[in-house]
């Protein structure tokens, strides 16, 4: 599975249930990457979207522990153990895991591939992602040139897991 983040320098990801900002090659590089795929996020992720509703042309996982939440377009699951079982049915490159904090930490065990935006800027923040910098079991296995959006740098990074890393190099070879 794979992980989709953007983070600033101290690896904070949101303020007051928003992202920290709006790069448009981020949001370019999210949408293409993750359309015709699965998507899984917890359920204030899912209401932080235009009107709440799911991502179009994706199968849309949301994790909840509302029993009785329902949202068109969308299957909910109710645990990350349900979400686990309902994932089976894909491969596991094709599942992309969006956010929030809780769901990233939940379901990072279970995930390879981390595809980071860093933004060079410490943001005000109340929510942050794990420092992949800090984990032995992550390396870099890309990573692009320094980019700008007005006065903001960021570059994207890959992460992959040390034990899958060989395996995905040659994937994507």
């Amino acid at each position: 599975m794979n992980i989709i983040v953007a983070v600033d320098k101290n690896w904070a990801i949101g303020f007051q249930n928003k992202l920290l900002n709006s790069i448009p090659e981020d949001m370019k590089f999210f949408r293409e990457t993750t359309t015709g795929h699965v998507v899984v996020m917890g359920r204030k992720t899912l209401e932080s979207f235009p009107k709440g509703r799911p991502l179009k042309n994706r199968t849309n996982v949301v994790i909840t522990r509302q029993k009785d939440y329902e949202v068109p377009g969308a299957v909910v699951v109710h645990s990350v153990q349900e979400a686990l079982e309902y994932l089976k049915a894909f491969k596991s490159e094709d599942i992309y895991v969006i956010g929030g904090a809780s769901i990233y930490e939940q379901m990072l065990p279970y995930c390879d591939v981390a595809h980071v935006t860093v933004m060079d800027y410490a943001y005000q923040a109340d929510t942050w992602f794990p420092n992949l910098d800090k984990m032995e079991d992550f390396v870099v296995a890309a990573d692009s040139e320094e980019k700008t959006y007005f006065d903001l740098e960021y570059c994207f990074k890959m992460y992959v897991r040390k034990s899958k890393l060989k395996e995905i190099v040659d994937f994507m070879n």
